[in-house]
């Protein structure tokens, strides 16, 4: 379950409003009018994310590379490849 803070709230309680919110690694959502706009999370757990987002990289990585999806070029080729639409 996330928390919900207004741009105002924050404006006037500061990012000592933070710890308090984050305190169960949960995320707050700052809305800005009304909208949810930003995310802010405790640093231990934007670095558990961001684990998990290079675990699945790299997962998907070792499935091309099993299945022959990887091309062997120069990097001019490459960079032809990579630029032409």
């Amino acid at each position: 379950m996330s928390n919900t803070i207004t741009a105002n709230n924050l404006k006037t309680k500061g990012v000592s409003l933070f710890k308090k919110l984050t305190a169960n690694n949960e995320e707050v959502i700052i809305s800005v009018r009304g909208k949810n706009k930003y995310v802010v999370l405790a640093m231990e757990e934007y670095n558990r994310l961001r684990e998990c987002e290079l675990e699945a990289a790299l997962a998907e990585t070792k499935r091309d590379l099993e299945n022959n999806k990887y091309f062997e070029e120069s990097v001019k080729d490459h960079i032809k490849r990579i630029t032409s639409v």
